[in-house]
């Protein structure tokens, strides 16, 4: 294959929402931004994300709102401070497109889509001078990186179409992704480039993911797809503290997934990574108290079969029943003031987390302790990170976006800085 050599003043590497977002940070100073992705176009997790409707942020207010982001919430509130959900709104405003907040509190663009405003920033981008070049492959440095003067800190390779490729450049934004859904590009190969050159990495684990539960053939059979409604989970993670949400789950063919477990996949995950396995028991009654389904439970029912009493008394019939049935023994289920209690903590084991490709997004990546106020990496001088490259997480319903912009706008900015201390801009 041939090799050719080219040159650009900042390379970002990887076309998502973190790394669009350093590129404008950049572009805006008038700042020459290379955009390096290996896909055919640009966003494609992005567009897969807005297929059901584009939740872009989140409308509650901000203490809850970083409280979505656990143990990472001291290092994401900075970046929130520098663009948060309020800003991402005016921000879609000046792109010209409207938002609106949903009876949730999330917040989608009055169309619903992803492709118009990935459109509009697009243009954008290219009218400011960014210049794109797809299926552009990362595959690593021709050399140490460092400041040499009037050098190049880095040489970058990428696999190309063309052969291979070596680009110069003064500093690169990486915005690569985690390891979720790798058809669309987040395949973690940067994992093994980036140990490499002695940069720490935590290893990915999927996050907003599913988890299996070894149902029985007659459940997946007949109840797999099914979404569970208006159900309350209860766990207690590793360190002791209890965690309860309700919300709405779905019945998979191997075990559970939607966005409550999603909303508690991180203290699931580590459960099952500490344990082995986790049980968490299971509300299917969340807007009655217990004493008041023992009390419609345990009412005589006279000819009536014990399933026709529970759909009658306390609402509680097909997959809900079909999961009471799954768990309980027989004798367990006919014992009225046993069940009532079940209805309310029904224990269900949760075996495995579902594969990390299956997963919305990932868990891990590069700490922030490897990091300057900047986002830069330390150990590799003009080299910055951005997204889900980075070691958080969070549920879905809008924080993941909010903070791959915010994390993608201060990378930018860190990258500029580095610039104009290293008087190359004029």
């Amino acid at each position: 294959m041939s090799s050719s050599f080219d040159s650009a003043r900042v390379a970002v590497i990887g076309g998502g929402p973190a790394g669009l977002m350093a590129a404008e940070a950049l572009a805006q100073h008038g700042v020459q931004v290379d955009v390096y992705d290996a896909m055919p176009s640009v966003g494609r997790k992005f567009l897969m994300a807005g297929k059901g409707g584009m939740n872009i942020t989140h409308s509650e207010p901000l203490e809850p709102f970083l409280g979505r982001y656990g143990a990472r919430r001291e290092q994401i509130a900075p970046l929130l401070d520098l663009f948060g959900p309020d800003a991402l709104r005016a921000w879609l405003h000046e792109l010209g497109v409207e938002t609106f907040i949903g009876s949730s509190g999330r917040v989608f663009p009055t169309d619903m889509k992803a492709a118009p405003m990935l459109r509009a920033w697009l243009h954008r981008l290219r009218e400011a001078g960014v210049r794109f070049h797809m299926r552009h492959k990362w595959t690593g440095w021709d050399n140490d990186g460092g400041d040499d003067g009037d050098a190049a800190a880095h040489t970058l390779r990428f696999e190309t179409p063309d052969g291979k490729q070596r680009v110069n450049c003064e500093a690169v934004v990486f915005a690569l992704g985690g390891a979720s859904w790798p058809r669309l590009g987040s395949d973690a190969a940067w994992v093994p480039l980036l140990s490499a050159r002695e940069v720490p990495v935590t290893p990915l684990r999927p996050a907003n993911c599913g988890f299996d539960a070894d149902w029985s053939p007659y459940l997946r059979e007949r109840f797999a797809g099914q979404p569970v409604k208006s159900v309350a989970i209860t766990i207690t993670d590793v360190d002791n503290k209890v965690h309860n949400r309700q919300g709405e789950i779905l019945l998979t063919e191997t075990g559970l997934e939607g966005s409550l477990i999603y909303a508690l996949s991180a203290a699931i995950r580590e459960r099952i990574f500490a344990d082995g396995d986790v049980t968490i028991a299971l509300d299917l009654a969340p807007g009655l108290t217990l004493e008041r389904v023992v009390a419609e439970v345990t009412r005589p029912r006279g000819s009536r079969s014990m399933s026709t009493h529970l759909h009658g008394r306390v609402g509680i019939g097909g997959v809900k029943l079909a999961l009471l049935h799954e768990i309980l023994s027989k004798e367990a289920f006919a014992d009225a003031n046993g069940l009532a209690h079940a209805i309310k903590a029904l224990p269900v084991r949760l075996t495995r987390a579902r594969p990390i490709a299956e997963a919305i997004s990932t868990a891990g990546g590069i700490p922030f302790e490897a990091l300057d106020q900047h986002l830069m990496i330390e150990r590799l001088p003009g080299a910055f990170c951005a997204g889900e490259m980075l070691d958080w997480e969070a549920p879905t319903g809008g924080y993941l976006l909010t903070a791959c912009f915010a994390s993608g706008l201060a990378a930018g900015r860190g990258a500029l800085a580095y610039l104009k201390a290293r008087d190359v801009l004029v």
